[in-house]
């Protein structure tokens, strides 16, 4: 198994203490769109792929978000032998509104920082 670059791991910790910075400050729009590209770039990483979903339940639990908390358990249930298995919707961004099974494409720096990874984005 290919361990996370420092590339990824910084990005991650920086998208994660920013997205508890926003719900502090009530911005709900920032906070779930930081953990979204968290959740895309944790996904082939076991323990980061079950960190992010941890981090996106407390954000729901912060905001209220009945089906969003339910959604989060579910899918901290299945995170982890998700990524193990190599068995996860690349590019789904984690969240309860989003069918889990779903993969969606991702563009951008976020596929830029999974290639130079060596990760797949398709």
């Amino acid at each position: 198994m290919v361990r996370p670059t420092e590339e990824i791991r910084i990005r991650l910790r920086q998208n994660l203490i920013e997205s508890r910075q926003a719900w502090k400050l009530k911005d709900y729009d920032r906070c779930w769109s930081l953990l979204e590209d968290a959740h895309v770039l944790s996904q082939p990483w076991a323990w980061l792929h079950v960190r992010v979903h941890g981090s996106m339940f407390v954000a729901a639990i912060v905001q209220r978000d009945v089906r969003e908390v339910r959604g989060q358990l579910s899918r901290i249930a299945v995170a982890g032998p998700g990524s193990l298995s190599g068995r996860y919707p690349i590019g789904n961004t984690g969240r309860a509104r989003v069918r889990a099974t779903q993969p969606m494409p991702i563009t951008g720096e976020l596929a830029e920082v999974l290639q130079r990874a060596g990760q797949r984005i398709d």
